[in-house]
Protein backbone atom coordinates (compact mmCIF):
# COMPACT_ATOMS: atom_id res chain seq x y z
CA UNK A 1 0.00 0.00 0.00
CA UNK A 2 2.76 2.03 0.10
CA UNK A 3 3.50 2.48 -3.40
CA UNK A 4 -0.63 3.38 -3.78
CA UNK A 5 0.01 6.27 -0.81
CA UNK A 6 3.00 7.70 -3.12
CA UNK A 7 0.64 7.49 -6.10
CA UNK A 8 -1.62 9.07 -4.01
CA UNK A 9 0.95 12.21 -2.54
CA UNK A 10 1.85 12.34 -6.84
CA UNK A 11 -1.66 13.18 -7.81
CA UNK A 12 -2.54 15.40 -5.21
CA UNK A 13 0.47 17.68 -6.00
CA UNK A 14 -0.67 17.75 -9.28
CA UNK A 15 -4.35 19.11 -8.87
CA UNK A 16 -3.10 21.62 -6.46
CA UNK A 17 0.55 22.87 -8.61
CA UNK A 18 -1.73 23.62 -11.71
CA UNK A 19 -4.13 26.89 -10.82
CA UNK A 20 -6.38 26.75 -13.57
CA UNK A 21 -7.06 23.10 -13.12
CA UNK A 22 -8.22 24.36 -9.39
CA UNK A 23 -10.30 27.33 -11.13
CA UNK A 24 -11.82 24.79 -13.49
CA UNK A 25 -13.00 22.47 -10.64
CA UNK A 26 -13.86 24.88 -8.35
CA UNK A 27 -14.76 28.36 -9.21
CA UNK A 28 -16.31 28.05 -12.54
CA UNK A 29 -19.05 25.59 -11.43
CA UNK A 30 -19.74 27.93 -8.20
CA UNK A 31 -20.51 30.86 -11.02
CA UNK A 32 -22.12 28.35 -13.44
CA UNK A 33 -24.36 27.22 -10.98
CA UNK A 34 -25.34 30.82 -9.38
CA UNK A 35 -25.74 32.36 -13.29
CA UNK A 36 -27.44 28.99 -15.11
CA UNK A 37 -30.65 28.37 -13.39
CA UNK A 38 -31.32 31.79 -14.35
CA UNK A 39 -31.11 31.33 -17.90
CA UNK A 40 -32.40 27.81 -17.61
CA UNK A 41 -35.61 29.06 -17.27
CA UNK A 42 -38.37 27.50 -18.68
CA UNK A 43 -41.05 29.55 -17.38
CA UNK A 44 -43.21 31.63 -19.99
CA UNK A 45 -44.05 35.11 -19.78
CA UNK A 46 -44.21 38.48 -20.88
CA UNK A 47 -46.46 37.10 -24.36
CA UNK A 48 -46.67 39.11 -26.90
CA UNK A 49 -50.06 39.48 -27.90
CA UNK A 50 -51.74 41.44 -30.81
CA UNK A 51 -55.59 41.89 -30.62
CA UNK A 52 -57.56 42.64 -33.13
CA UNK A 53 -61.10 44.66 -31.85
CA UNK A 54 -63.72 44.72 -34.18
CA UNK A 55 -66.75 44.79 -32.01
CA UNK A 56 -65.19 48.14 -30.03
CA UNK A 57 -68.11 47.36 -27.37
CA UNK A 58 -68.00 47.56 -23.40
CA UNK A 59 -67.62 43.54 -23.46
CA UNK A 60 -64.63 43.74 -25.91
CA UNK A 61 -62.74 46.15 -23.73
CA UNK A 62 -63.26 44.29 -20.74
CA UNK A 63 -62.00 41.19 -22.08
CA UNK A 64 -58.94 43.01 -23.77
CA UNK A 65 -58.44 44.64 -20.27
CA UNK A 66 -58.63 41.06 -18.15
CA UNK A 67 -56.09 39.86 -20.61
CA UNK A 68 -53.67 42.79 -20.20
CA UNK A 69 -53.89 42.81 -16.64
CA UNK A 70 -53.61 38.86 -16.33
CA UNK A 71 -49.53 39.27 -15.73
CA UNK A 72 -49.30 36.92 -18.46
CA UNK A 73 -49.41 39.03 -21.71
CA UNK A 74 -47.97 41.68 -22.81
CA UNK A 75 -50.26 44.12 -25.88
CA UNK A 76 -47.97 44.47 -28.30
CA UNK A 77 -50.69 46.28 -31.04
CA UNK A 78 -54.29 47.14 -31.16
CA UNK A 79 -54.56 46.03 -34.98
CA UNK A 80 -57.47 47.33 -37.17
CA UNK A 81 -57.61 44.08 -38.82
CA UNK A 82 -56.54 40.70 -38.91
CA UNK A 83 -53.71 40.68 -41.63
CA UNK A 84 -52.38 43.25 -40.11
CA UNK A 85 -52.23 41.76 -37.12
CA UNK A 86 -50.52 38.49 -38.68
CA UNK A 87 -48.07 41.47 -39.85
CA UNK A 88 -47.00 41.65 -36.33
CA UNK A 89 -46.65 37.91 -35.70
CA UNK A 90 -43.98 37.87 -39.08
CA UNK A 91 -42.31 40.36 -38.11
CA UNK A 92 -41.75 39.14 -34.61
CA UNK A 93 -43.65 41.83 -32.67
CA UNK A 94 -46.14 39.34 -31.63
CA UNK A 95 -46.28 35.35 -30.62
CA UNK A 96 -50.39 35.05 -30.57
CA UNK A 97 -53.17 37.64 -32.42
CA UNK A 98 -56.88 37.51 -30.77
CA UNK A 99 -59.20 38.27 -33.08
CA UNK A 100 -62.84 39.52 -31.30
CA UNK A 101 -65.15 39.70 -34.23
CA UNK A 102 -67.88 42.46 -34.83
CA UNK A 103 -71.35 41.50 -33.44
CA UNK A 104 -69.15 40.01 -30.21
CA UNK A 105 -71.67 41.54 -27.22
CA UNK A 106 -75.13 41.48 -29.30
CA UNK A 107 -74.16 37.83 -29.92
CA UNK A 108 -72.85 37.19 -26.16
CA UNK A 109 -76.22 38.82 -24.68
CA UNK A 110 -78.94 37.46 -27.11
CA UNK A 111 -77.58 34.51 -27.94
CA UNK A 112 -74.94 33.10 -25.02
CA UNK A 113 -72.28 31.77 -27.28
CA UNK A 114 -69.85 33.81 -29.60
CA UNK A 115 -66.68 32.50 -31.16
CA UNK A 116 -63.37 34.35 -31.07
CA UNK A 117 -60.41 33.87 -33.24
CA UNK A 118 -56.75 32.48 -32.44
CA UNK A 119 -53.78 32.41 -33.97
CA UNK A 120 -50.67 31.46 -32.74
CA UNK A 121 -46.85 31.56 -34.21
CA UNK A 122 -45.67 28.21 -33.23
CA UNK A 123 -42.30 28.10 -34.57
CA UNK A 124 -41.07 27.89 -30.86
CA UNK A 125 -43.50 25.15 -29.73
CA UNK A 126 -42.74 25.53 -25.94
CA UNK A 127 -44.05 29.35 -25.86
CA UNK A 128 -46.45 28.57 -28.41
CA UNK A 129 -48.33 25.96 -26.29
CA UNK A 130 -47.84 27.16 -22.90
CA UNK A 131 -48.90 30.90 -24.35
CA UNK A 132 -52.42 29.47 -25.89
CA UNK A 133 -53.21 27.59 -22.68
CA UNK A 134 -52.71 31.05 -20.78
CA UNK A 135 -54.95 32.69 -23.20
CA UNK A 136 -57.46 29.85 -23.29
CA UNK A 137 -57.87 29.87 -19.29
CA UNK A 138 -57.88 34.20 -19.04
CA UNK A 139 -60.77 34.03 -21.85
CA UNK A 140 -62.56 30.82 -19.88
CA UNK A 141 -62.25 33.08 -16.77
CA UNK A 142 -63.80 35.99 -17.95
CA UNK A 143 -66.57 33.67 -20.08
CA UNK A 144 -67.47 32.51 -16.35
CA UNK A 145 -67.79 35.38 -14.69
CA UNK A 146 -69.75 36.67 -17.76
CA UNK A 147 -72.32 33.82 -17.46
CA UNK A 148 -72.45 34.66 -13.94
CA UNK A 149 -73.58 38.20 -14.67
CA UNK A 150 -75.83 37.62 -17.06
CA UNK A 151 -77.04 34.55 -15.45
CA UNK A 152 -77.07 32.54 -18.46
CA UNK A 153 -79.22 29.24 -17.23
CA UNK A 154 -81.60 27.61 -17.82
CA UNK A 155 -82.38 27.48 -13.48
CA UNK A 156 -85.63 28.92 -12.26
CA UNK A 157 -85.29 32.00 -11.04
CA UNK A 158 -83.79 32.47 -7.35
CA UNK A 159 -82.48 29.06 -7.81
CA UNK A 160 -78.80 28.56 -7.13
CA UNK A 161 -76.48 27.87 -10.32
CA UNK A 162 -75.03 24.48 -10.37
CA UNK A 163 -71.33 24.61 -10.06
CA UNK A 164 -68.14 21.74 -9.51
CA UNK A 165 -65.83 24.04 -7.32
CA UNK A 166 -62.11 22.44 -7.89
CA UNK A 167 -60.07 22.72 -5.07
CA UNK A 168 -55.95 22.11 -5.83
CA UNK A 169 -53.39 21.81 -3.85
CA UNK A 170 -49.65 22.08 -5.10
CA UNK A 171 -46.61 19.39 -3.50
CA UNK A 172 -43.46 19.85 -3.54
CA UNK A 173 -43.26 23.25 -4.97
CA UNK A 174 -45.98 24.78 -3.77
CA UNK A 175 -45.01 28.34 -5.96
CA UNK A 176 -44.41 26.17 -8.87
CA UNK A 177 -41.07 27.90 -8.86
CA UNK A 178 -38.92 26.20 -12.24
CA UNK A 179 -35.77 27.15 -9.90
CA UNK A 180 -36.75 24.25 -7.83
CA UNK A 181 -36.70 21.81 -10.50
CA UNK A 182 -33.59 23.16 -12.73
CA UNK A 183 -30.88 24.01 -9.49
CA UNK A 184 -30.39 20.38 -8.41
CA UNK A 185 -30.12 18.85 -12.08
CA UNK A 186 -27.88 21.69 -12.76
CA UNK A 187 -25.79 21.11 -10.14
CA UNK A 188 -25.45 17.55 -11.00
CA UNK A 189 -24.45 18.35 -14.60
CA UNK A 190 -21.66 20.72 -13.15
CA UNK A 191 -20.26 17.76 -10.74
CA UNK A 192 -20.45 15.69 -13.46
CA UNK A 193 -18.80 17.61 -16.48
CA UNK A 194 -16.42 18.34 -14.09
CA UNK A 195 -15.75 14.65 -12.75
CA UNK A 196 -16.24 13.05 -16.68
CA UNK A 197 -13.87 15.59 -18.02
CA UNK A 198 -11.13 15.83 -15.13
CA UNK A 199 -10.69 11.92 -15.22
CA UNK A 200 -10.98 11.84 -18.65
CA UNK A 201 -8.12 13.42 -19.37
CA UNK A 202 -5.99 12.21 -16.16
CA UNK A 203 -4.44 8.99 -17.57
CA UNK A 204 -4.16 10.70 -21.14
CA UNK A 205 -1.82 13.58 -19.55
CA UNK A 206 0.35 10.64 -18.29
CA UNK A 207 1.07 9.17 -21.96
CA UNK A 208 1.63 12.45 -23.18
CA UNK A 209 4.33 13.93 -21.08
CA UNK A 210 5.92 10.21 -20.54
CA UNK A 211 5.03 9.32 -16.91
CA UNK A 212 2.88 6.65 -18.20
CA UNK A 213 6.54 4.31 -18.70
CA UNK A 214 7.94 5.26 -15.27
CA UNK A 215 4.76 4.06 -13.73
CA UNK A 216 4.58 1.28 -15.58
CA UNK A 217 8.24 -0.20 -14.40
CA UNK A 218 7.16 0.21 -10.98
CA UNK A 219 5.25 -3.02 -8.93
CA UNK A 220 2.39 -1.03 -8.80
CA UNK A 221 -0.71 -3.29 -9.68
CA UNK A 222 -3.40 -1.91 -12.12
CA UNK A 223 -6.51 -1.72 -9.42
CA UNK A 224 -3.71 0.31 -7.53
CA UNK A 225 -3.15 2.23 -10.48
CA UNK A 226 -6.64 3.22 -11.33
CA UNK A 227 -7.54 3.66 -7.63
CA UNK A 228 -4.71 6.21 -7.13
CA UNK A 229 -6.40 8.16 -10.08
CA UNK A 230 -9.52 7.84 -8.51
CA UNK A 231 -9.49 8.53 -4.71
CA UNK A 232 -8.21 12.72 -5.48
CA UNK A 233 -10.88 13.33 -7.81
CA UNK A 234 -13.89 11.32 -5.73
CA UNK A 235 -12.78 13.85 -2.98
CA UNK A 236 -12.29 16.84 -4.96
CA UNK A 237 -15.64 15.69 -6.77
CA UNK A 238 -17.64 15.94 -3.23
CA UNK A 239 -15.85 18.92 -1.96
CA UNK A 240 -17.43 20.47 -5.26
CA UNK A 241 -20.56 18.99 -4.52
CA UNK A 242 -20.70 20.29 -1.25
CA UNK A 243 -20.10 23.76 -2.46
CA UNK A 244 -23.19 23.38 -4.70
CA UNK A 245 -24.98 22.56 -2.15
CA UNK A 246 -23.96 25.59 -0.55
CA UNK A 247 -24.56 27.76 -3.04
CA UNK A 248 -28.29 26.38 -3.36
CA UNK A 249 -28.86 27.16 0.02
CA UNK A 250 -27.30 30.85 0.09
CA UNK A 251 -27.83 32.08 -3.41
CA UNK A 252 -31.91 30.39 -4.19
CA UNK A 253 -33.17 29.20 -0.33
CA UNK A 254 -33.25 25.39 -1.92
CA UNK A 255 -32.23 23.40 1.39
CA UNK A 256 -32.92 19.50 1.19
CA UNK A 257 -35.76 18.34 2.93
CA UNK A 258 -34.73 14.88 2.82
CA UNK A 259 -31.41 13.14 4.58
CA UNK A 260 -28.30 15.05 3.48
CA UNK A 261 -26.63 11.99 4.27
CA UNK A 262 -28.50 10.08 1.69
CA UNK A 263 -27.87 12.74 -0.76
CA UNK A 264 -23.90 12.37 0.32
CA UNK A 265 -24.47 8.47 -0.15
CA UNK A 266 -25.60 8.64 -3.60
CA UNK A 267 -23.02 11.67 -4.69
CA UNK A 268 -20.02 9.30 -3.24
CA UNK A 269 -21.27 5.72 -5.15
CA UNK A 270 -22.35 8.70 -8.59
CA UNK A 271 -18.76 9.30 -8.67
CA UNK A 272 -16.92 6.63 -8.11
CA UNK A 273 -19.40 5.27 -11.67
CA UNK A 274 -18.64 8.57 -12.96
CA UNK A 275 -14.74 8.63 -12.38
CA UNK A 276 -14.78 5.22 -13.45
CA UNK A 277 -16.37 6.32 -16.70
CA UNK A 278 -13.90 8.73 -17.24
CA UNK A 279 -10.83 6.74 -16.53
CA UNK A 280 -12.03 4.26 -18.83
CA UNK A 281 -12.49 6.91 -21.79
CA UNK A 282 -8.89 7.97 -20.95
CA UNK A 283 -7.47 4.29 -20.91
CA UNK A 284 -8.52 4.01 -24.62
CA UNK A 285 -7.72 7.20 -25.94
CA UNK A 286 -3.79 7.95 -26.55
CA UNK A 287 -3.83 12.59 -26.67
CA UNK A 288 -5.83 14.76 -24.39
CA UNK A 289 -7.60 16.24 -27.64
CA UNK A 290 -9.15 12.85 -28.33
CA UNK A 291 -10.17 11.90 -24.70
CA UNK A 292 -11.72 15.22 -24.79
CA UNK A 293 -13.74 14.78 -27.77
CA UNK A 294 -15.25 11.41 -26.62
CA UNK A 295 -15.75 12.61 -22.99
CA UNK A 296 -17.88 15.58 -24.59
CA UNK A 297 -19.83 13.11 -26.79
CA UNK A 298 -20.80 11.25 -24.05
CA UNK A 299 -21.30 13.98 -21.86
CA UNK A 300 -24.29 15.43 -24.69
CA UNK A 301 -25.51 12.30 -24.58
CA UNK A 302 -26.11 11.86 -20.90
CA UNK A 303 -27.26 15.89 -20.44
CA UNK A 304 -29.81 15.52 -22.92
CA UNK A 305 -31.91 12.08 -22.32
CA UNK A 306 -30.88 12.32 -18.68
CA UNK A 307 -34.51 13.95 -18.00
CA UNK A 308 -32.92 17.30 -17.44
CA UNK A 309 -34.36 19.22 -19.87
CA UNK A 310 -38.12 16.64 -21.38
CA UNK A 311 -39.23 14.38 -19.20
CA UNK A 312 -38.15 10.65 -19.73
CA UNK A 313 -41.71 9.50 -19.58
CA UNK A 314 -42.20 11.85 -23.35
CA UNK A 315 -39.53 9.99 -24.90
CA UNK A 316 -39.80 6.99 -27.26
CA UNK A 317 -39.34 3.60 -25.80
CA UNK A 318 -36.04 3.20 -27.17
CA UNK A 319 -34.40 6.50 -25.74
CA UNK A 320 -36.66 5.44 -22.32
CA UNK A 321 -34.07 2.31 -22.41
CA UNK A 322 -31.07 3.93 -23.23
CA UNK A 323 -32.00 6.94 -20.83
CA UNK A 324 -31.85 4.40 -17.76
CA UNK A 325 -28.35 3.13 -19.08
CA UNK A 326 -26.40 6.29 -18.19
CA UNK A 327 -26.11 6.63 -13.83
CA UNK A 328 -26.56 10.84 -14.31
CA UNK A 329 -30.55 10.07 -15.03
CA UNK A 330 -30.50 7.97 -12.09
CA UNK A 331 -28.62 9.92 -10.34
CA UNK A 332 -30.82 13.47 -11.05
CA UNK A 333 -33.60 11.69 -10.17
CA UNK A 334 -32.17 11.04 -6.63
CA UNK A 335 -31.34 14.65 -6.27
CA UNK A 336 -34.68 15.97 -7.08
CA UNK A 337 -36.75 13.21 -4.88
CA UNK A 338 -34.63 13.86 -1.96
CA UNK A 339 -33.97 18.09 -1.80
CA UNK A 340 -37.45 18.55 -3.21
CA UNK A 341 -39.77 15.70 -2.16
CA UNK A 342 -37.79 14.33 1.03
CA UNK A 343 -37.50 11.04 0.09
CA UNK A 344 -35.91 8.64 1.96
CA UNK A 345 -33.46 5.24 1.30
CA UNK A 346 -36.29 3.27 0.71
CA UNK A 347 -38.37 5.14 -1.63
CA UNK A 348 -35.19 6.01 -3.82
CA UNK A 349 -33.20 2.43 -2.77
CA UNK A 350 -33.58 0.69 -6.03
CA UNK A 351 -31.67 3.70 -7.65
CA UNK A 352 -28.93 3.26 -5.61
CA UNK A 353 -28.83 -0.21 -6.89
CA UNK A 354 -28.27 0.96 -10.28
CA UNK A 355 -24.99 3.45 -9.54
CA UNK A 356 -23.37 0.41 -7.58
CA UNK A 357 -23.79 -1.47 -10.66
CA UNK A 358 -22.36 1.48 -13.06
CA UNK A 359 -19.30 1.49 -10.42
CA UNK A 360 -18.75 -1.67 -10.03
CA UNK A 361 -19.15 -2.22 -14.27
CA UNK A 362 -17.30 1.17 -15.51
CA UNK A 363 -14.47 0.77 -12.66
CA UNK A 364 -13.60 -2.92 -13.80
CA UNK A 365 -13.57 -2.13 -17.55
CA UNK A 366 -11.25 0.98 -16.04
CA UNK A 367 -8.63 -1.54 -14.34
CA UNK A 368 -9.14 -4.11 -17.12
CA UNK A 369 -8.64 -1.59 -20.19
CA UNK A 370 -5.24 -0.87 -18.79
CA UNK A 371 -2.42 -1.92 -20.69
CA UNK A 372 0.56 -2.55 -17.95
CA UNK A 373 3.48 -3.11 -20.23
CA UNK A 374 5.46 -4.13 -17.95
Amino acid sequence: MSVLRFLLEKEFRQIFRDRTILAMMFALPTVQLIILPLAADFEVSNINVALVDQDHSSYSRALMTKIASSGYFRVSGNAVSYPEALTLVENGQADLVLQIPAGFERNLVREGHQEVGMAVDAINGTKSSIGAGYLSAVIADYNHSLAMNLNLTSQPVGAPAPAIEVVSSDWFNPRREYKYYMVPGILVLLLTLVGGFMSALNIVREKEIGTIEQINVTPIKKWQFILGKLIPFWIVGIVVFTTGLIVMYLVYGIFPKGSIAVLYLFAAVYLVALLGFGLLISTFCDTQLQAMFVAFFFMMIFMLMSGFFTSIDSMPNWARSLSNLTPVTHFIKVVRLIVLKGSGLREVGMELVYLIGFALVLNAGAIMNYRKTS
